[in-house]
């Protein structure tokens, strides 16, 4: 009778010992992933991410066409005669990757740079609504595009073969302006202001218009945006993207995915209002 007893408790401890090693640990990745649902959701498929696309480049045009009068007229005191450009960012402004995006949390997967190659290499990705509209009209009326984008140098081929095959103006060599080294574009946008005269620029993240808004230390980047607002409100169209972003890096930092859902989780204890 002991001995059934002593094998019936040892049996016990060996099975409660077996589910404890074979509970797998959190998967951080999938966690993250997964936090960034809605978002992707709602970039993918919402009326309203649609809607907001078009209202923006409605106003994109507006706002070059007032901004080219103003310009064309002898009136304006900083007039120079250079040729018009128009400086636009591509993914997620002109180019929508959330098909991307909806199969990374489908496999429960972070962004991973072979990943978003291999999605980039297809060439597939569609206009965002309004975009290819705003660029032929951008053209019409005597400006240049020029794509300043962070993909990397060696997306190039397929990024033009992407652009050409939505029917995008400019999408050449000559007008695609890659990362190489920094994702700080200041320079490349330097480059095209320096034979130029950029009218509008428009982009996903503010830093498509100043690398000052990568400091989001006070107040998130709220009081850059309050100092630079007549700039912004004047040359700069926003367009929605919750999906990343700096605004996102600013609360999960860098490092493995392991380390950013402990700063996602530890931000949502502290700031738990």
């Amino acid at each position: 009778m002991r001995t059934t007893a002593l094998l019936l408790v040892t049996l016990t401890i060996v099975g409660c010992r077996s589910r404890l090693v074979e509970t797998p640990p959190p998967d951080q990745a999938a966690l993250l992933s997964q936090q960034g649902a809605d978002a992707v959701l709602w970039q993918n498929t919402s009326a309203e991410a649609y809607w907001l696309y078009q209202q923006a480049y409605q106003h994109a045009a507006t706002k070059l066409h007032y901004e080219l009068n103003r310009v064309r007229s002898k009136t304006d005191p900083t007039h120079v005669e250079r040729p018009l450009a128009v400086i636009v960012d591509i993914d997620e402004t002109v180019l929508d990757n959330s098909p991307y995006q909806v199969n990374a949390i489908r496999r429960g997967h972070t962004f991973d740079q072979a990943d978003w190659k291999t999605w980039t290499d297809m060439s597939a990705a569609k206009p965002c609504p309004g975009a290819l509209d705003f660029l032929k009209f951008a053209e019409a009326e005597g400006c240049e595009v020029f794509y300043i984008t962070n993909r990397d140098v060696r997306e190039k081929a397929s990024t033009l073969k992407n652009l050409n095959d939505n029917g995008f103006p400019f999408a050449d060599e000559a007008h695609l302006l890659l990362m190489d080294g920094t994702s700080d574009k200041t320079e490349r946008r330097a480059m095209v202001a320096s034979r130029y005269r950029v009218v509008l620029l428009v982009g996903d993240q503010l830093r498509d218009f100043d690398e000052r808004f990568k400091d989001r230390s006070l107040n998130y980047g709220q009081d850059v945006v309050d100092t630079m607002s007549d700039s912004l409100s004047r040359y700069f169209i926003l367009l929605p993207n919750p999906m990343y972003g700096t605004y996102r890096d600013a609360i999960q930092g860098k490092g493995t995915d392991a380390e950013k859902y402990a700063r996602m989780k530890a931000w949502f204890e502290i700031n738990g209002y």
